[in-house]
Parts: C-alpha cells; structure tokens; sequence
C-alpha cells in the first residue's frame, strides 16, 4: 500500500497553501487509485487485476480513446488557502465541489492579503494576460503603496467590528482581490485533469497556475503515477 498523503500541506504563494484532506479509494482500503480506476472498466468483470502490464495497458487506453467515466470513480479532496484573484479563476470550473469561508462568519486575519513578488506587465497582445515584468524601482514603489492600502483597510475593518458593526457589512473595507479564503474542494480524476491542463498552461493567470501545479506535482501524480503518465502523453503533450 501507498503512503498516504492525506494531512500533507504545500505551501504556494507568499502566504497561500494546499492539504490534501481525502482520497477515493481511501489509503485504509489498500487500494491505489490507478487500479480503482482500472478496476470500474473492468466492472462486467468484477474488476479483478489481470496483471501490472495489461492493468496498465488498459489505464492508457481509455484515457487515449477518451473512455472518462471510469476516471470519476477517484476523487481528491483538497483544503485550499488563496487570495480571492485566484478564486475567481477556479470557480469557472464548475465541475468541482467546493464549499467556503464565510466572512459573515469568521473575521479575517491582519496581513493576510496576497502580496506580488512581481509586477507583471499587461500582454500587449492578449487583453486578459500578463508579459513581462516592470523594472524594480517601480515595482517597490507599488510594493509599498498596496502595503499601505492593505494596512489601512484592514484597519478601517477592525474600526467597524469594534463599533458594532456586522462581520458581514465590516468586511466591505477589505482589498477585495487579495484577501485570503479557504475552501474545500473536491474533484473526480478526469474532471481534475481538465483543470490541470488548463490552469497548467503557460497562459494561465500565474496566482492559479502555482496552485495548479502543486495538486499536479505534490499530490495528483505520486496518487495516480500511471494516470499522470497517460495524461502527459495524451492530454498535456499529444504527439501531432
């Protein structure tokens, strides 16, 4: 049996993470994801192994022939620390189950706003995509007054909750794309691997690209090596 990975936390970003919460088929089953996935294509047949190297062989050939629905009987549980820009970005994936920190509910935390290491140039060809960077002068200029406008936001937050106001009305003093939020989320293989391929791409928004990464490197492929391996060659880098 595997290792199990669950209760293991990366972190991403300056002040950002992601743990792994769960896995289906659960490390206490024995079984590893890869043959969960073999064993579902195998139903009419009581999904037994016929060996490493036909099991294998299978795995590759329904994700190359596009056979998805046994890549749903794995699921990958995740609880995620982001800034709301990155939030906004994974949202639009709506084949994931999630479920958020309610500012209604929990104060927010003082520093726990994203901060840059960069600042990336707007993509003069691209509206929506970032090229470049801007010279470090400039860049610690920028650096200082979002501190700035982070420190004093933050607060006018704690200005307004200690005067009685609402969590929920209190909140609007917030940087609203850079504060902090947690989330479970929840996703089946073949539907994570959509997300993969597109937020893995070099042309995706860099504050999601490095959550993206991570599930990829610290947790989707040591879960699933054949799957990863299938996935590489079919999906991320199809032979023409």
């Amino acid at each position: 049996m595997r290792e199990s990975l669950i209760g293991k936390r990366v972190a991403v970003l300056d002040k950002g993470w992601i743990e792994l919460v769960d896995t289906l088929p659960h490390p206490a089953t024995g079984v590893c994801g890869d043959m969960a996935i073999v064993s579902a294509a195998r139903v009419s047949f009581m999904g037994e192994s016929k060996g490493e190297e036909k099991d294998k062989k299978l795995l590759f050939y329904l994700l190359r022939n596009k056979h998805t629905s046994p890549f749903e009987m794995v699921e990958l549980k995740f609880r995620v620390h982001a800034p709301l820009v990155t939030w906004w970005q994974w949202v639009r994936h709506r084949t994931f189950n999630m479920n958020a920190q309610s500012g209604r509910y929990t104060e927010f935390e003082e520093n726990d706003f994203y901060m840059p290491s960069v600042w990336r140039r707007q993509s003069p060809s691209n509206k929506q995509a970032s090229e470049g960077e801007l010279d470090q002068t400039a860049g610690d200029a920028l650096t200082h007054k979002l501190l700035q406008h982070y420190e004093q936001g933050y607060a006018l937050y704690r200005e307004a909750l200690d005067a009685g106001v609402s969590k929920e009305m209190a909140r609007l003093f917030l940087p609203g794309f850079s504060v902090y939020y947690t989330w479970v989320v929840k996703a089946d293989a073949h539907n994570l691997m959509h997300f993969l391929k597109l937020r893995m791409a070099s042309d995706a928004q860099y504050e999601i690209r490095v959550y993206a990464q991570a599930i990829y490197h610290e947790f989707f492929k040591p879960l699933l090596p054949w799957t990863a391996e299938a996935f590489e060659q079919y999906i991320l880098n199809p032979k023409a």
